[in-house]
């Protein structure tokens, strides 16, 4: 056990300087940091919500209002193929949660409309009952459905966030239909929640030349809806409402790129928009039939902007106006290039918290980090001399090593993460304690200084292995199994365990051995 080689040697060297050059970047300023050459190590622990700040978000996906969708839909093709092959053959239709039972005006004619619907939706199931026909989500569409759902929401969810230029966000799916978001960092929350909070569905709708019919009877004719402005901003900031035909013209899903710019001729924010081959034929189709008509720009049931078409616009382009600020135009371009949310999300609880907490927890970190490492060192170094000056020594490393393997792997520093580096503190020289009083015991046996160090390396390394390989295999279970600050405790402890083990059994054995040979002492100061 006290023979190295070069190559051991040299690995040990390497890996502690390597974890020193990678520490190195924490004790800079973030400015002066961000500034070092790509080439070099630039990157800086992240700190989590609970030591920078930042908004904490759990967030409900609104999948029934999706599967809602869905059974309306499947409503709307059933009264179409009626309509189409026999119309006299449906009495009515009505929908029940993700059922809908179709009912016939005559026993007997229920097998022709059974002929008529059958295939109409591959994810319903159809079942006869009397008079009645029965359509029912089958269950593994229903489940398909739902994690289509929550995957494709986690991910417009990620781009929305990441578009914002935060660092590190944590997006989590909790149970069925919930996300835990937590953005470390964030300035302004309200505008975090409101680019959370839309769905950023997109529409184009056709708009009715007689607006009349609307507000003069106080009825919405068929085939129309009424849809207020956003913000209340109507024409010439006199109305309010719009009456828009419910066919969509053209739907957002056809949209490559949007970004904020500034109107030439006005000079006001504005977004412009472009549409991929398909969509811009669409759009070019649309517009040279529909010269000098209104066409509205529907966003979430709000009307953002209705313009008129004075000419065919045929490049699959376009730019949005409607009074926007330079930040409003901006964070409609972000969600429209992130895409519209399959379904709306609705936010259950809220917390905020703010970085003068967050740098508190810092300051207590570093104090308590700073105390124990204090007082390790005065034990260490008392008790076993200048042994103990070696772990003090190898100690220092293992916590620059914590330091570098946090910041080259980015894991995020947490409160908890700090408690873990606090813990490996002490556990750190765990297996330099085992050695050393197996080195005691072995000189107290008469053992010679080299068969001392030997006996005490080769007999405490089983121990100090079993040991730390337990502790290891805890904190990786609470790393797949918890979430959060526990999985922050958990990293950091993994990553202590690993460097103390090194630093232990390689590093304070180097410095041993260096010593050993060079001095060939005839008694062990330990």
């Amino acid at each position: 056990m006290i023979y190295f080689s070069k190559l051991k040697i040299t690995i040990v060297l390497l890996v502690s300087l390597l974890g020193i050059v990678f520490a190195a970047p924490n004790m800079l300023d973030r400015s002066v940091a961000d500034s070092i050459p790509d080439w070099l190590p630039k990157k800086q622990v992240s700190l989590g919500l609970d030591l920078q700040g930042g908004s904490h978000l759990l967030l409900e996906v609104g999948i029934d209002a999706v599967l809602a969708e869905r059974v309306e839909s499947l409503q709307d093709a059933i009264r179409a193929r009626f309509r189409i092959e026999n119309p006299r053959i449906l009495n009515n239709q009505k929908a029940i949660k993700t059922d809908v039972v179709v009912t016939v005006n005559k026993p007997e004619e229920i097998q022709r409309a059974a002929d008529l619907l059958r295939g109409i939706d591959p994810n319903f199931t159809m079942e006869i009952e009397g008079n009645q026909i029965r359509f029912a989500f089958a269950e593994d569409a229903l489940n398909q459905e739902r994690e289509s759902i929550m995957q494709t929401s986690m991910q417009i969810i990620s781009v929305r966030i990441d578009e914002l230029g935060t660092k590190e966000p944590t997006i989590q799916r909790q149970g069925t239909d919930r996300i835990l978001v937590q953005v470390p960092g964030v300035d302004d929350p309200e505008r975090l929640k409101e680019i959370l909070g839309k769905t950023a569905k997109m529409t184009f709708h056709l708009v009715p030349e007689d607006q009349s019919s609307a507000f003069g009877r106080g009825r919405v004719p068929a085939g129309t809806k009424l849809l207020p402005f956003k913000d209340g901003a109507g024409r010439d900031g006199a109305v309010p409402n719009i009456l828009v035909r419910k066919r969509i013209e053209l739907g957002g899903d056809s949209l490559v790129d949007s970004q904020p710019t500034i109107d030439q001729q006005s000079g006001q924010p504005v977004v412009s928009f472009r549409f991929d081959s398909r969509g811009a034929k669409k759009f070019g189709d649309i517009t040279r039939k529909n010269v000098n008509r209104r066409f509205a720009i529907v966003l979430d049931n709000e009307v953002i902007s209705a313009p008129n078409i004075r000419e065919p616009i045929l490049g699959g382009s376009g730019i949005i106006t409607g009074g926007f600020t330079v930040q409003s135009a901006g964070d409609l371009a972000l969600l429209l290039r992130a895409g519209a949310l399959p379904a709306p999300l609705t936010i259950l609880e809220e917390r905020t918290v703010g970085p003068g907490l967050g740098a508190d927890s810092v300051t207590a970190g570093k104090f308590a980090s700073i105390i124990g490492l204090i007082a390790v060192i005065v034990f260490m170094v008392i008790i076993y001399g200048l042994f103990g000056i070696f772990a003090v020594i190898a100690l220092v490393v293992n916590m620059l090593l914590i330091l570098g393997g946090l910041s080259l792997l980015q894991a995020t520093l947490t409160l908890p993460g700090i408690a873990g580096i606090v813990l490996t503190i002490g556990m750190a020289v765990d297996a330099n304690v085992l050695i050393f009083e197996r080195i005691r015991e072995e000189v107290r046996a008469g053992r010679t200084p080299i068969s001392a160090i030997d006996a005490g390396y080769s007999r405490a390394i089983s121990t100090i292995i079993d040991a730390n390989l337990t502790t290891l295999i805890a904190a990786l279970i609470l790393f797949f199994f918890g979430t959060g600050p526990i999985r922050g405790f958990a990293v950091t402890l993994s990553i202590g365990i690993l460097t103390s083990m090194f630093t232990a059994i390689l590093l304070t054995r180097l410095m041993v051995v260096t010593w050993l040979r060079k001095r060939s002492p005839t008694v062990l100061p330990v």
